[in-house]
């Protein structure tokens, strides 16, 4: 794998992102690269999959207004009229990352409130920071995105070398995988790539490569509880969902084949 690479992980809720996330992030360090773990799902839940406990987590950026208002300029007087379409945020992803060694949590979260969207303060100190870590981390940064098509709206992730969508069995997740691989073309996302997950019948893995045509299947990873006890027990689901994390394993290696075939190099 190429050093500097950014990978973005989309998918409908639920489907398995902030798993192959973790599990990823954790592959990567293996590997004696640096990395960046990004969380910019308004249900923040990357800090539980890496086995720290809710009392524990980190508190997500978007929720530290001050910073936001210290950042867009933003003031008691004037709230989110007028703000910095540019704030600076190069420092802060080392003053609020949860150190994991060669792994890096930052929690950012995403603006949650109907309505809310770039046009605010909140939208553009998250995508200066989105921007930042993609466009000028040497790390290797992996983003945990949020649920749906929405985060692909924002334009925040261009720049990113792959774009990998988590899909179930089931109408919903598959029509959410192909808006977000149409959008993210638009973007001009070259490298998507697909993992399906919770398979429970082969016939399902071949319904989800038909209907996601064009789009390379990395693997297809059997149901497996070991994840939701990980997910209520707040443990690491790299150390005890042993199944999924071969799984995902072999989809890691399958990704830096064709990143290899490919030439593709990192920012």
């Amino acid at each position: 794998m190429p050093k500097g690479l950014k990978i973005a992980i989309g998918g409908k809720g639920g489907v398995g992102k902030t798993t192959v996330c973790a599990v990823w992030s954790h592959l990567f360090a293996e590997d004696g690269f640096n990395v960046m773990a990004i969380d910019a799902d308004p249900n923040v839940t990357l800090a539980s999959a890496f086995g720290i406990p809710s009392q524990n987590s980190p508190r997500p950026l978007i929720e530290m207004k001050e910073i936001i208002a210290e950042r867009t300029g933003t003031t008691k007087d004037s709230p989110g009229l007028y703000f910095k379409m540019n704030p600076k945020v190069s420092d802060l992803p080392e003053q609020f990352w949860v150190d994991l060694g060669r792994i890096k949590l930052l929690v950012l979260g995403a603006i949650t409130q109907a309505g809310a969207g770039c046009a605010c303060a909140e939208g553009v100190f998250l995508k200066a920071l989105l921007t930042h870590t993609i466009l000028q981390r040497q790390e290797v940064v992996l983003v945990d995105l949020a649920a749906g098509v929405e985060s692909m709206g924002r334009a925040s992730i261009q720049g990113i070398d792959v774009l990998v969508i988590v899909v179930e069995p089931g109408a919903r997740s598959i029509n959410t995988a192909k808006n977000i691989a149409n959008m993210a073309k638009q973007l001009g996302i070259e490298t998507i790539v697909a993992v399906a997950n919770k398979i429970t019948d082969p016939l399902q893995t071949n319904i989800i490569k038909s209907e996601l045509d064009g789009i390379t299947l990395l693997a297809a990873i059997p149901y497996d509880p070991a994840v939701q006890r990980a997910d209520i027990n707040s443990e690491s689901v790299f150390t005890t969902a042993t199944e999924t994390t071969q799984q995902l394993r072999k989809a890691w290696q399958q990704l830096n084949k064709l990143i290899c075939s490919a030439g593709q190099v990192g920012h």
